[in-house]
């Protein structure tokens, strides 16, 4: 009966671990169960409506404006504007992005999409392209352009690769999205003006771009440049007065919308299009078109591309994401964003959109008119379906001058960034570096060729950042066991004969002659003495057994006359960089003492050398072996050495490496500074003689 009973409550065990792992599973891969538990419907229900109401009349305008980035006719635009939110909707753990057309993507599908088929001339030999018009030959390369990158999104969701955006620091992002926003500028200007201008891409592709509009400048369509320059004064201005009271205001003005429904009445009672040639959005289809299939042959032609837009998509969403989340003190979850967005645009691309992202104006729309959760995403879906479906038609006098007008004034965030280089040159000059290097590269080469300069720069940053640290010499802070560099304060203390030499960055095959050469620089150079010390004894040898040297006990008397010359000692370097040996002389020298005849030797006023490993963390074999060089040449002219603050994991790492021998022993570390200080003042008598006691101090803690 005790077994049947005990089998039964291991059953019961089972049962319950089994349905908590599914649980957690279908947590895992579904966030939206988590918050929809927790949902408040009364509290938060309202906030959400309104919320999706006011994005989703953002998400139409904008998504027909950023279309025209990715040189599609706009409607496709709505697409892009529905599908990715209703994917994203149960599968991201953020509650607050609005995702949706990002104009830096939309900007580097636009490069692709005229790379292969472009304005003037026939498009690239790809299978598929067969019976289609231009635009539809766009739409299939820019759909299967973003299915490939769902693709690439989704797998490094998988595999758990979400770390990879950390290689992208602000500063990088900020000078890409800083070029990428001077890029849509441009490409902005042919509507503005009202001109035709072919899309160019490849390096050096905005050079071609003005040469072409200043050269048909004398043909701007003056309509066209005062209704820009109302939209763009008017919507300025409101976005202004929005951010000044946004504490007063219970949601933003929607201004863009507002003045887009002005616009397109105008445009239709004064028919804008006949009268001023002025080039209008046109028919826009009712419905949704059927899936479709990407293009294998386009995936061969844009795989190099891909790869940049799936990483941008991902990190631009993933920062905005993370500043709400901490914002609103919930977690999100890098990996399971990317899964998001890799189906999200998988299953966009089947119905024709772009690749989705997030765009921060619109996010900021979503959030500041309170919304809660993605409900309020769902429901901007279902605003932009509402259009589509039914009253598209209203937008077809838009003239694509108020778009490229709308763009331009969304581009102020992004090109205020310029204001971050004098910043950067004050505080950080290696950053400032990446932020101009990614900047100008991205706009010279092109957004993929920049981004992958950028992240060059980036490394190469780090890694001279690493090769070449800023070392230096502590002292003593008086009164406490608080050791600074000694440049940064004046009150000092610093024990005679000893020096404190501070690493600041792990050691490793790269920079271990660094940071030899930066303590020959502020003390001597040890295998430079040691040979010297080693011909010294060699020729005192000599004079010994020849006669013209006698031992007394005052020291060494010279009894010959003539002159000793040091070229008569000879001898191998491998002999040279040997421990000086003394057994067959009468006395031990003291090399700071005068030595016989012409003989010179360097003097060597320090005693003992405290390595600070505290910021070391870590040593490769290549290291390992210059810093055992390094410690020999210095105990073999008697300089103690001591390391202190040794991580745990080195220390282990050398004993298995048989770093110790009979001159390195394991007594030469310490577990703190003052420590090996205390040891170094009871070794050396004479220091605690001194004025400063180090037995009399206090323990400070610095609070930042």
């Amino acid at each position: 009966m005790e077994i049947i009973k005990k089998s039964i409550q291991l059953k019961a065990l089972c049962t319950s671990f089994i349905s908590a792992t599914k649980r957690d599973a279908a947590l895992s891969l579904l966030p939206v169960i988590g918050w929809l538990k927790i949902y408040r419907l009364k509290e938060w229900l309202l906030s959400d409506i309104v919320s999706g109401v006011s994005t989703g009349l953002v998400a139409v305008l904008q998504g027909l404006a950023y279309c025209l980035l990715a040189s599609l006719p706009p409607w496709y635009g709505l697409f892009s504007a529905f599908f990715p939110v209703i994917s994203y909707f149960f599968l991201g753990t953020s509650r607050h992005i609005s995702v949706g057309p990002f104009p830096v993507l939309c900007l580097m599908i636009g490069s692709v999409v005229t790379r292969l088929v472009p304005d003037e001339g026939p498009p690239t030999n790809i299978t598929g392209f067969e019976g289609l018009t231009r635009d539809e030959q766009r739409v299939l390369v820019a759909s299967s352009v973003t299915f490939l990158t769902g693709i690439m999104q989704l797998a490094m969701g998988l595999l758990q690769v979400g770390f990879v955006v950390m290689y992208l620091s602000d500063t990088l992002v900020s000078g890409f999205t800083t070029a990428a926003a001077i890029h849509i500028l441009v490409s902005q200007l042919k509507f503005v003006l009202g001109l035709q201008v072919p899309g160019l891409s490849g390096p050096f592709s905005i050079i071609y771009t003005l040469e072409i509009i200043f050269n048909k400048i004398t043909s701007t369509n003056v309509c066209d440049v005062v209704i820009s320059l109302v939209i763009m004064v008017v919507v300025f201005i409101v976005k202004e007065l929005n951010d000044r009271f946004k504490s007063k205001l219970p949601v933003p003005i929607p201004i863009e919308v507002i003045m887009t429904v002005i616009a397109c009445g105008i445009s239709y009672a004064l028919d804008f299009k006949t009268r001023y040639g002025i080039d209008v959005v046109g028919h826009i289809p009712k419905g949704y078109e059927p899936p479709m299939a990407p293009n294998l042959h386009v995936f061969q032609e844009t795989a190099v591309e891909a790869f940049p837009m799936a990483i941008v998509g991902f990190a631009v969403a993933f920062s905005v994401a993370k500043v709400y989340s901490v914002k609103h003190d919930y977690t999100i979850d890098g990996n399971q964003e990317l899964i998001a967005f890799g189906v999200s645009n998988i299953f966009g691309a089947t119905f024709r959109s772009f690749a989705a992202s997030t765009a921060l104006s619109r996010t900021a729309v979503q959030e500041s008119t309170g919304g809660k959760t993605q409900i309020a995403g769902l429901l901007s879906a279902v605003i932009v379906m509402i259009v589509t479906l039914a009253i598209g038609f209203l937008l077809e006098p838009l003239p694509k001058s108020v778009l490229g007008a709308v763009v331009i004034v969304n581009l102020k965030g992004m090109l205020m960034q310029f204001r971050e280089i004098p910043y950067l040159w004050r505080r950080d000059k290696p950053d400032c570096v990446v932020w101009l290097g990614t900047c100008i590269a991205a706009i010279l080469l092109g957004l993929d060729l920049g981004l992958a300069a950028g992240l060059g720069v980036e490394l190469l940053s780090v890694v001279l950042r690493t090769q070449f640290p800023r070392c230096s010499l502590l002292a003593n802070i008086k009164g406490t066991d608080i050791y600074k560099d000694r440049k940064d304060f004046i009150d000092v203390y610093e024990p005679e004969g000893v020096r404190i030499f501070r690493i600041p960055s792990p050691i490793f095959f790269a920079n271990i002659e660094f940071f030899r050469t930066k303590l020959v620089e502020v003390g001597f150079n040890p295998l430079r003495v040691l040979r010297k010390r080693n011909k010294a004894l060699r020729m005192i040898r000599k004079l010994l057994k020849a006669g013209d040297l006698q031992w007394t006990s005052k020291g060494f008397l010279n009894t010959s006359c003539r002159a000793i010359k040091e070229s008569e000692d000879e001898g191998t370097m491998e002999e040279l960089d040997q421990p000086t040996d003394f057994k067959d002389l009468p006395a031990r020298i003291d090399w700071n003492a005068e030595l016989p005849g012409n003989i010179i030797v360097p003097r060597v006023d320090l005693h003992s050398l405290i390595l600070d490993f505290a910021a070391v963390s870590f040593l490769d074999i290549s290291a390992l072996k210059g810093l055992k060089t390094l410690l020999r040449e210095l105990i073999r002219v008697e300089v103690e050495v001591y390391i202190v603050a040794c991580d745990p994991y080195i220390l282990e790492k050398l004993h298995d490496c048989c770093f110790f021998d009979a001159e390195v022993q394991p007594s030469m570390f310490f577990l703190t500074l003052h420590d090996a200080m205390l040891h170094i003042q009871e070794k050396h008598p004479q220091l605690a003689e001194k004025k400063f006691d180090y037995e009399k101090v206090k323990t400070t803690i610095f609070i930042h």
